[in-house]
């Protein structure tokens, strides 16, 4: 049974992590709409073509973000992330530690 429990552990900590990283990616956008970065540069490239699905599908769903000349659309993004971090991996980690047998005292 350990195995299961490291592998929900395991998984727990990885979902934390990646939205975690999601998460400063969108700030490093919000930064960067702040600036006028070089738009060929390959991190700039990389930073827009992860956030901007999420960011536009936002913006489209929820029009009346755009208060004047100002995109609220991050701030839902980053409150999105969250709540799915805290709450996936929130979820993952307390099913690890009520598996039986369970060293990691999350009970």
């Amino acid at each position: 049974m350990f195995v299961l429990q490291n592998l929900v552990f395991s998984l727990a900590w990885l979902v934390s992590n990646l939205l975690g990283l999601y998460w400063w990616l969108v700030v490093a956008a919000v930064v960067l709409s702040w600036v006028s970065p070089d738009p060929y540069n390959p991190i700039v490239r990389f930073i827009r073509s992860v956030t901007e699905p999420v960011l536009s599908r936002v913006r489209r769903a929820l029009p009346f973000l755009y208060l004047s000349g100002i995109d609220l659309s991050p701030i839902v993004v980053l409150l999105g992330v969250e709540f799915l971090r805290l709450f996936l991996a929130g979820s993952l980690y307390q099913l690890a530690g009520r598996l039986p047998g369970s060293g990691y005292g999350f009970n």
